[in-house]
């Protein structure tokens, strides 16, 4: 068979899927670059252990060999001020939208157990929010996304 005629070359295109829900990411602007991937990395982390609705199937290449499965939509990555990111955080508790936080003290920490016990040591007003992944209804996330910007 040659490539014109394969089967991966012959598959009608699929209409473009239109999600009623949003992941998104949302990094304080002062982070450093590598920061930033670790912070988006851990926040998405969370999502898909409490909503597996949002985890597609496992992958598979041309030779059969499996892949993790992964998001099934896309993840959208903003950034903001650290008072952006605070409004944020407190439209995403107010509409009780699932979410995941990043705090400056876990740069400091080096494993899981510390990590939880560094944001277990602030009180949610006080927390030194570096980042925060947020789920839900696009409207509602975009609302929660007020004053952010895309990531460059």
């Amino acid at each position: 068979m040659n490539e014109q005629s394969s089967p991966q070359n012959t598959r009608p295109a699929a209409p473009p899927v239109r999600f009623d829900t949003k992941i998104a990411v949302l990094l304080r602007e002062d982070l450093e670059r590598w920061q930033r991937l670790n912070v988006t990395a851990f926040l998405v982390s969370g999502l898909g252990t409490v909503l597996p609705e949002v985890i597609g199937e496992p992958y598979e290449d041309a030779d059969e060999v499996p892949y993790l499965p992964m998001f099934r939509q896309p993840v959208l990555v903003f950034e903001g001020t650290k008072e952006t990111l605070t409004a944020a955080h407190a439209r995403t508790l107010s509409r009780a939208l699932p979410r995941a936080v990043f705090t400056s003290d876990l740069f400091t920490t080096g494993n899981d157990h510390d990590n939880r016990a560094a944001v277990r040591s602030v009180r949610t007003a006080e927390l030194d929010l570096v980042g925060l992944a947020v789920h839900g209804p696009r409207n509602a996330v975009d609302k929660v996304l007020k004053g952010a910007r895309m990531h460059p």
